[in-house]
């Protein structure tokens, strides 16, 4: 093959690319993928961004990004050997998008806005570009691929802005509580499916709550997730002092070390 080395990165990312699909010369698992193979990938590498924005670790992150933009990049030329689209369509349309969505930078709108009045003029925006795509109802374009959390979010905020919304937290929390009785219910008298849909019905008030705290339900998971496995962490490390193991210890001994951790800022 050719070397690239003298291309534009872009373009040199585009010829790696479309020689890796080459149905002759190619990668075989590269040209045998589909847009339904490569699409958990996708998800996968956009998790490993936020994952390396989380721990602040900028080296990464130029690689994390590099990972993803490769996904668009696929994804566009398996679009361009079907004959839908290629990448520069890909860019073309996000480009006329941005514009068409920020009057207030690229048209005659004034930009003296808050940043709360500029997020309601971009969902109004989107709001008129999801009615010229004839959708039917409020929350049909809400992605089914979104993390369930994400997804629940997303339902409540769109339901919301025509009114279908609690008018204050305190609602919220009533029916957390609720919920939360209903579930303790569940397990007890109802079989496991029922349990299910139950917890559930939680989870989703809780995403409901998130919403108005104006708190991302899953950043909010993401950091709880990262203190549990540091404050975890330190007790394995303080039990190894004393050459135990946590299958070793008892819940007292490991719940008196993890308050210790929690003293100590972890």
């Amino acid at each position: 093959m050719d070397d690239l080395t003298h291309l534009p990165p872009l373009d040199r990312l585009r010829a790696i690319m479309a020689a890796l699909r080459d149905p002759a010369t190619g990668c075989p698992w590269d040209v045998e993928q589909s847009f339904a193979t490569i699409a958990p990938y996708t998800i996968e590498e956009a998790y490993e961004v936020a994952d390396a924005i989380e721990r602040q670790d900028w080296a990464e992150l130029k690689g994390e990004l590099g990972d993803l933009l490769f996904q668009s990049v696929f994804h566009a030329r398996m679009a361009e050997e079907a004959g839908l689209f290629d990448l520069d369509d890909v860019a073309t349309a996000i480009s006329d998008k941005m514009i068409a969505r920020h009057p207030h930078v690229f048209g005659s709108e004034s930009n003296a806005k808050s940043a709360e009045q500029q997020v309601a003029d971009w969902e109004s925006v989107k709001a008129a570009e999801r009615a010229a795509k004839a959708r039917g109802g409020v929350l049909d374009d809400v992605a089914l691929g979104l993390p369930a959390l994400m997804r629940a979010e997303k339902l409540q905020k769109r339901a919301a802005r025509v009114g279908f919304d609690w008018p204050d937290i305190g609602h919220v929390v009533d029916k957390i509580a609720e919920e939360a009785r209903e579930l303790a219910e569940a397990r007890d008298t109802l079989p496991q499916d029922k349990i299910e849909e139950e917890m559930g019905d939680l989870l989703f008030v809780m995403a409901n709550l998130a919403r108005h705290l104006k708190v991302d339900p899953e950043t909010a998971l993401r950091r709880a997730n990262a203190k549990f496995t540091r404050r975890f962490a330190y007790i394995e490390a303080a039990l190894a002092l004393h050459g135990k193991r946590p299958e070793d210890s008892d819940l007292p001994e490991m719940d008196a070390l993890w308050d210790r951790a929690k003293a100590d800022g972890l």
